[in-house]
């Protein structure tokens, strides 16, 4: 074939530049690191200047550390080993890091323990940022929360039922031991009577601080009774088998902390249900740790990392943790049912927010069943009975009524103290319709916290009016389109780093990218 008639454009790998072009010619004006260069030069990191000490030799500076991680972020580049190969391969990376080339240990000790204290002010000061340049109101708080894989191995896990049933099995055991001991012995020891054998046996759990003094105990028993082999045995088995245990038991516990379960790779990270595993018929359960952001306009404006796995008890720690600009504060709190508890109520009519928080009947209420069977197990519901203000009473789908009986304190698993008012209806024994209403044997009683139902009435009118309307459409579209951008377009669906400290920062860096990415094409 001849290709004399086609003319390609000169190449030559060996043709020379009269002079060398620079970097920054080679960078288009509107390229992201661009945007990542402009707006870490605005934020105030006075935080992370105060963590050198000065002295000995010279440390890169923290800005410019802060601009690569964070433009690294951008690039969905989050190991620190290709962080430190795009340093010397990547344009980019060396425009913005003005040819420094930090090795991948330095760019993780700045990233794991430098930013560790500081990455949440720094965070805090990138708000401000978007405040000042409009593209925050700081109105509408959109919460949500969704589950981000641990670094961990999922196979690893120690469960809290489990070390509660291992441990009392233990304590059992010691316990037998120590009554064969004593029946060795024949007699109790006088030295320490029967109050010290019955507070160790059958009175209260054995404890390691207890063993180890009933193990010394019998230690000095024994120089007495050197010859003794059953009873060497025994404090052999205890020493060596059974303390070790006990001990093993109570630092898992320790560890554990209220949590259901804890990695063993990572002990911050919980065993939770996660949503990734489409093959699966339901989700599947592994090491990782509950993140819970607030959104306005697609960016995030404030985060946290929780280890329990319901959003209800994370509300009030979330916002807690937030630093918003100085008088300045969120109009209004927009969330999904499982935000919607009587102390998250309680919080957001405290601090002045608006409540959009969803409860977990709202969407039955405007859309009730249609099928008979269905329809008759919502009238049913306690929520559902009418109530009589001026009689104080309820009347149930019978038309009986409910009368008051007393008020009893009520305390939440998280510790907030409300009342509940406890109602019976005194006419179930003879009620046709008792079998569908209650399983009780006696008269039906039913809790009513009148508290929590004014705040669900509030919600609801909230939500029904035409300001509601329009954030419970954009709240479909803000967290969830935020969530979406960070695990499928940036590729982040497991922490990088292990503890609950690092993840903090790996989270907070993950947000600053994003809120750039988002920026960038403004």
């Amino acid at each position: 074939m001849n290709h004399g008639q086609i003319t390609f454009k000169p190449y030559s790998m060996e043709q020379m530049s009269l002079l060398p072009p620079s970097l920054d010619e080679l960078i288009p004006a509107q390229h992201l690191v661009r945007v990542v260069n402009r707006v870490v030069e605005e934020l105030d990191i006075e935080p992370l200047l105060a963590k050198y000490k000065g002295g000995g030799t010279s440390s890169y500076h923290p800005r410019m550390m802060m601009k690569v991680i964070v433009y690294a972020y951008t690039q969905k580049v989050y190991s620190s080993r290709k962080i430190e190969k795009a340093l010397w391969e990547n344009i980019g990376f060396m425009w913005i890091s003005g040819g420094n080339k930090p090795d991948f240990h330095t760019i993780n000790n700045f990233r794991g323990d430098t930013m560790k204290e500081a990455v949440r002010k720094v965070f805090a000061s990138m708000l401000e940022f978007l405040v000042e340049e409009g593209y925050v109101k700081m109105e509408n708080y959109f919460v949500d929360g969704t589950k981000v894989g641990a670094n961990s191995n999922p196979h690893k896990v120690v469960w809290a039922k489990k070390t509660q049933r291992y441990k009392e099995k233990l304590q059992k055991q010691i316990e037998e031991l120590l009554d064969e001991i004593e029946r060795v012995n024949e007699c109790e020891n006088e030295e320490y009577g029967e109050e010290n054998l019955e507070e160790l046996g059958e009175n209260s759990a054995i404890t390691v601080e207890k063993l180890k003094q009933k193990v010394a105990e019998l230690n000095e028993e024994l120089k007495k009774k050197s010859e003794d082999p059953a009873l060497k045995k025994a404090v052999k088995q205890l020493e060596r088998e059974d303390l070790p245990r006990l001990q093993k038991y109570e630092e898992q516990e320790r560890l554990l902390d209220g949590r259901n379960s804890y990695s063993k790779t990572d002990p911050d990270a919980s065993s939770l249900r996660m949503k990734e595993d489409r093959a699966a018929r339901k989700p599947l359960a592994r090491p990782a740790y509950n993140v819970q952001r607030g959104t306005e306009g697609q960016f995030v404006v404030g985060y946290s990392i929780h280890q329990q796995a319901d959003d209800t008890s994370c509300f009030i720690p979330h916002m807690q943790q937030q630093v918003f600009p100085k008088s300045k504060q969120f109009k209004n709190g927009s969330g999904d049912a499982g935000y919607g508890s009587e102390e998250n109520y309680a919080w957001l009519e405290k601090h002045g927010m608006g409540n959009y928080f969803k409860y977990n009947t709202f969407h039955q209420e405007q859309h009730p069943p249609r099928k008979p069977e269905l329809l008759e197990k919502v009238l049913f519901k306690s929520t559902y009975f009418p109530y009589d203000q001026e009689k104080d009473e309820f009347i149930c789908p019978a038309q009986n009524r409910m009368v008051y009986l007393e008020t009893k304190p009520y305390k939440s698993k998280n510790g907030f103290l409300s009342e509940r008012r406890v109602y019976e209806c005194l006419a179930c024994s003879t009620c046709p319709l008792k079998s569908k209403c209650t399983k009780a044997k006696g008269n039906r009683q039913m809790q009513v916290g009148f508290e929590l139902r004014r705040y669900r009435q509030q919600a609801k009118e909230n939500l029904l009016s035409e300001q509601g309307i329009a954030l419970r459409q954009l709240r479909s579209i803000e967290p969830e389109t935020v969530f979406g951008d960070v695990k499928h377009n940036m590729g982040f669906r497991r922490f990088m780093l292990r503890g609950l400290k690092k993840v903090e920062v790996e989270w907070g860096l993950v947000c600053m990218a994003h809120n750039l990415r988002k920026l960038a094409i403004q």
